[in-house]
């Protein structure tokens, strides 16, 4: 079992860039396969990134936005740049011992608590 906690939200002006960070107790996250979830209010939850050996994009977020791992810090980033405010939603990490990188939020058993990120016009 792994817990994830997410930090780096906050409010940014459009075209500004945060980072996310998302932290794994565990001493198996190299085993897991690591994504980013976002969710608006009122909307699904949405695929932003995954990683394992390799990486996976939204195309809304691909160019923009660059997910990666420090295995040996448990930790897994998000560095968001040119943002917009339609990118405006809680940002999720999440974890699956499932090899593909799986862009259904059905396929991660372990989620953060999530972290605000406000873009504004």
């Amino acid at each position: 079992q792994v817990q994830l906690v997410e930090s780096g939200g906050g409010l940014v002006q459009a075209g500004g860039s945060l980072r996310l960070s998302c932290a794994a107790s565990g001493r198996t996250f190299s085993s897991y396969t690591m994504a980013w979830f976002r969710q608006a209010p009122g909307t699904e939850r949405e695929f932003v990134a995954a990683i394992r050996w390799s990486v996976n994009y939204d195309d809304s977020v691909r160019g923009r936005f660059t997910i990666s791992r420090d295995n040996a810090k448990n930790t897994v980033y998000l560095q968001m740049n040119s943002l917009k405010p339609e990118d405006t939603a809680v940002y999720y990490c999440a974890a699956t011992l499932a090899v593909p990188l799986y862009s259904d939020y059905r396929k991660y058993a372990y989620w953060g608590q999530g972290t605000q990120v406000t873009v504004s016009s």
